[in-house]
């Protein structure tokens, strides 16, 4: 079988708000678990019980998101700082 080789380079990742995105992300499971608890009975009696603590997990897993994009974001802001004044000229 013949290694397969790109023919092409492999485009930047995209750059754009991400820690709103990820807030917005998780407050929409948290909307969905809140939706749906009222009717857990329903969802238990037929055997979809998982949905709501689906919703609840993606919640947890939102709230892990917005952490480490959060650090993300700062270590990124000051990498790029630290650049910046690696690149200035001595003051005189």
């Amino acid at each position: 079988m013949a290694k397969w080789t790109p023919k092409h380079e492999a485009p930047e990742p995209l750059e754009g708000p991400i820690v709103p995105t990820i807030i917005g992300g998780t407050i929409l499971w948290f909307v969905l678990f809140l939706v749906q608890l009222p009717f857990y009975g329903w969802f238990d009696d037929r055997g979809h019980a998982w949905w709501v603590w689906t919703c609840l997990a993606g919640t947890g897993l939102g709230l892990y998101g917005v952490y480490f994009v959060k650090r993300r974001d700062t270590a990124i802001k000051r990498a790029a700082a630290a650049a910046k004044d690696a690149e200035a000229p001595p003051a005189e």
